[in-house]
């Protein structure tokens, strides 16, 4: 049974699939010293506009925290907003793995601005106080939202003016893209992004991320400190594979797209029950939901949805690229026979 628990909940694509079964086949030399790494990396290269550094690993929490941590001292801070994944869904292993602050602050509908940060430069040059560093975003935010191209320029800008770097947790960024109808050169690299964990693992493939960098200046360590944090991985190339396979013919944003879309139609039909509120926009494949109480109990059984907020009924719902519409008629059935 398919259900709207999480992305990562859902299968992997066929094409997927096939890319890992193809780079099987064969042995290759081992720790990314293949021929698909080499290719997937010029692709990363071409997807970007520029020579960017790239450096696979397993999951998004190995993303974010071994690129943060390579331009991270122990005495300096990241500043995020308090929703940020780095914050809440990754057992404080930034913290613990680099030795820096997470500096956070109250979010605006998952998203912060550079006022937020503002308070934060008074401690710099204070021996007394974490020295803010970076500024970390997510993209898609895990509110559902999106950052426009430039809000994403505006903080930048900031972070470099203040001697700061911008970082992208982009776990959901083929979401992001395909909803401001943007490329990844349009959204990052043209608005001097440093730093971005790519996520492909929510959007079709079966495991893997990548640390792009984008400023060469900040990249000299992140090899020695990827293999200090274990994420440097021998049969590097069943990573690989997947990434050519997803850029390829622009797989993932027919993925992408098709998870927005099965969002959008979610929320259409939801909005036909007075009993139901909407929390916010729906602006990618995360819908926030406020259901009666009594629903949500009889519903859980299903693993249909996250709970959120237990104190207010409210639930997370995520489509996905392989989300049918049967599953969609399905919930909606289920809805009617408890009104």
């Amino acid at each position: 049974m398919k259900t709207f628990l999480s992305d990562n909940a859902s299968g992997v694509h066929p094409k997927i699939i096939d890319a890992i079964v193809k780079c099987n086949k064969e042995h290759m030399v081992p720790y990314g010293n293949d021929a698909y790494t080499a290719k997937a990396i010029e692709k990363f290269r071409e997807v970007f506009g520029k020579e960017v550094d790239v450096y696979f690993v397993q999951n998004g929490t190995g993303a974010n925290v071994i690129g943060l941590s390579s331009i991270l001292r122990p005495f300096e801070g990241v500043v995020c907003p308090n929703t940020a994944h780095i914050n809440v869904d990754e057992c404080g292993a930034l913290e613990r793995f680099s030795g820096s602050k997470i500096l956070y602050v109250d979010n605006r509908n998952g998203k912060i601005c550079p006022d937020d940060v503002k308070k934060f430069l008074h401690a710099i040059d204070n021996e007394h106080e974490s020295q803010p560093r970076v500024i970390s975003i997510s993209q898609t935010t895990e509110m559902g939202t999106v950052y426009t191209v430039q809000e994403i320029k505006e903080l930048a800008d900031f972070a470099h003016k203040n001697n700061m770097l911008l970082h992208v947790d982009g776990s959901r960024i083929s979401n992001a893209a395909v909803y401001l109808n943007v490329t990844f050169k349009e959204m990052i690299s043209d608005t001097n992004v440093d730093l971005i964990s790519f996520g492909g693992t929510k959007n079709g493939m079966m495991y893997g991320e990548a640390i792009v960098c984008l400023n060469n200046d900040i990249s000299k360590y992140l090899k020695f400190i990827r293999k200090q944090g274990m994420q440097l991985i021998s049969k590097m190339r069943y990573i690989s594979a997947q990434f050519l396979a997803y850029f390829e013919n622009e797989l993932w944003k027919e993925n992408a797209n098709h998870a927005n879309n099965m969002a959008k139609i979610l929320e259409r039909e939801l909005r036909k029950f007075p009993q139901i509120d909407i929390v916010s926009e729906v602006q990618s494949n995360i819908i926030f939901v406020k259901l009666p109480e009594n629903w949500i109990k009889a519903l859980e059984e299903h693993d249909y949805f996250y709970v959120i907020d237990a104190d207010d009924n409210i639930i997370r719902m995520v489509t996905s690229f392989d989300t049918e519409m049967e599953e969609i008629e399905e919930f909606i059935n289920k809805i009617k026979q408890l009104k």
